[in-house]
């Protein structure tokens, strides 16, 4: 099947496209202005193809979750731009004040700052985190991240403002785990409700945080809405409100946003670029990210998880099939210059990425001698078999995702050339995550955002990952790449660190349990009378209180003048 935008006939339009981009991109996102007296104030409305599905951060499992949940709730303290994970010296105060460390270094202290309120106005207390850690690891709850706090032991409340985390080994990474993954929610409000129930219960729709923003209403399926918590212990935000308008999909997202009823478009799809080029009032913004996007493949049989894959169980096979797939030519047709490759299990923008590291080669002889040596022959048809069975898999892809889908059919065509037939399975959204989640997928085409550490790696490609609430999609498998793995999650040297974390890459690509194919564009389309400020690599989000509106730039929904909250 031909792909419908064949490099050939894009020549003049990408060229135009690139230029665009080059013209309309404010290509470092940092800071366009810095807010002066009287700028205080206005909405962002910020357009999206997708609502929440909670607003318990103990559930979030979407991106949407994420980044609502994040400027409603408070963790103990901030990662810093670095995203570095280890020690804590690259974390700034949130919750807590202040901490110590023991002597042991098997526990800290954290105290909190007794400024800090939730938006009922209670008091945020010790005991709301030794609450927030228990929810975590209430069995009953099913929080996706229980498996991510493993190595906490316990919270204990000294007194009514400090709590001590206890640890079951001192690791690098210990204090990232707690801080980071343990966002802090109010006793108060959840603890009357049991955890089994928390899922659907109205409860964890009410949003009671301790952020910088508070929930105003949420109609599901059509708008959320957040206001400023004008007396924040961190300060007010420099916004009055932030207004999520929900679309059925991303063309009414887009729609929304270039017709003005919108200032922020999320995921800025390349093909809109060429339309804001002569555009005065909206402009393209790139930010770091940490997303990645690949052909993975099950490495067990989804009818009988106790059996390897029929197909890809069988590592020459994978090595084979992707070595038959050119990933450049392919970013080049579908992004031209503004795609980055993936090249391995980890993002650029993580601290450990390597882009030197060996790849399989493209090198359709090589996979096809490799196919053969594995006793998968040409049929009649063109198509191998092998024992009756022909190589033959449906390969998964979200209809949500246009750039998913093109990659879907240029690996179909690219595999047809050397005996694989390809049938592209599109299902909605929820209904490819199910399928994700039950490993019932032959192949897939994924998109992964990991968590900025090396345990990060553990939970999406070592055997720890299978099943349960990890990310190993594809059962991956190999007891060397666990234990360079646990290597470099326990090494407090950061050369051995990378050393360990650079040696399980290698082994990853070479088993090839996916094809690494792209990094996802991180764009957004701002307005341009939005200010926007320095955007961290794991949510754009993270500075959003700290955007700004002049007044001189304000238009009539902008007025909507919050006073300080008593």
């Amino acid at each position: 099947m031909p792909h419908p935008l064949r490099v050939s006939g894009l020549t003049a339009v990408l060229s135009m496209l690139v230029l665009a981009l080059a013209a309309c991109t404010d290509r470092t996102a940092q800071p366009t202005a810095s807010a002066g007296a009287g700028d205080e104030g206005g909405t962002i409305v910020i357009s999206t193809a997708a609502d929440a599905g909670s607003l318990l951060p103990t559930l979030v499992t979407s991106i949407t979750d994420r980044e609502v949940t994040d400027l409603l709730f408070d963790r103990l303290a901030e990662i810093g731009y670095s995203l570095n994970t280890v020690g804590d010296k690259d974390f700034s105060p949130q919750l807590a004040e202040r901490w110590e460390w023991a002597s042991d270094s098997m526990s800290i202290v954290f105290h909190i700052n007794p400024k800090a309120r939730w938006h009922d106005g209670a008091p945020v207390r010790a005991s709301d985190v030794r609450y927030s850690f228990g929810l975590i690891r209430d069995s009953t709850v099913g929080s996706p991240i229980a498996s991510l706090v493993s190595n906490v032991d316990s919270v204990s409340v000294r007194d009514s403002l400090t709590a001590v985390v206890w640890y079951k080994h001192h690791v690098p990474e210990q204090f990232y785990d707690f801080v980071y993954q343990v966002v802090v929610v109010p006793e108060h409000i959840l603890s009357n409700t049991p955890g089994a129930q928390l899922k659907s219960a109205d409860v964890t729709r009410r949003g009671i945080g301790s952020g910088q923003f508070r929930l105003a209403k949420w109609e599901p399926g059509v708008r959320l809405e957040l206001v400023a918590d004008t007396a924040n212990y961190r300060g007010r935000p420099k916004v009055d409100r932030i207004l999520f308008l929900v679309s059925p999909d991303y063309n009414a997202a887009a729609t929304r946003f270039f017709s003005g009823e919108a200032d922020v478009l999320e995921g800025l799809r390349a093909d809109l670029i060429p339309k804001m080029a002569t555009d005065t009032t909206r402009r393209v913004i790139r930010f770091p990210s940490l997303n990645y996007s690949y052909l993975r493949f099950n490495a067990v049989d989804p009818t009988a998880p106790s059996r390897p894959h029929p197909i890809f169980g069988d590592r020459a096979v994978r090595r084979a099939l992707s070595m038959a797939i050119d990933r450049r030519a392919m970013l080049r047709n579908v992004f031209d210059t503004i795609g980055h490759l993936a090249y391995g299990p980890f993002p650029t923008a993580s601290s450990l990425a390597d882009s030197t590291l060996s790849q399989l080669p493209y090198d359709t002889m090589q996979a096809r001698a490799l196919l053969n040596g594995a006793g998968w022959r040409v049929g009649p048809d063109g198509i191998r078999v092998k024992n009756g069975r022909r190589l033959e898999f449906a390969l998964a892809t979200p209809s949500s995702s246009a750039i998913r889908h093109q990659y879907a059919v240029l690996i179909q065509d690219a595999l047809r050339r050397v005996g694989a037939a390809v049938r592209i399975d599109e299902s909605d959204f929820p209904s490819f995550t199910a399928g994700q989640l039950a490993r019932t997928h032959d192949a897939e085409m994924g998109s992964y955002n990991p968590d900025p550490s090396v345990s990060a790696l553990r939970q999406s490609w070592a055997t720890a990952g299978i099943g349960g609430d990890g990310q190993n999609y594809g059962s991956y498998s190999n007891p060397v790449v666990d234990a360079l793995i646990d290597s470099a999650m326990t090494s407090f040297d950061a050369a051995r660190t990378e050393d360990f974390a650079h040696r399980a890459f290698n082994r990853i690509i070479q088993d090839a349990p996916a094809v690494w194919l792209y990094e996802n564009p991180s764009m957004a389309g701002v307005a341009r009378r939005i200010h926007t400020t320095r955007i961290r690599a794991d949510g754009y989000w993270s500075g959003l209180a700290d955007w700004f509106i002049p007044a001189a730039e304000r238009t009539a929904r902008d007025r909507l003048g919050l006073r300080p909250t008593p």
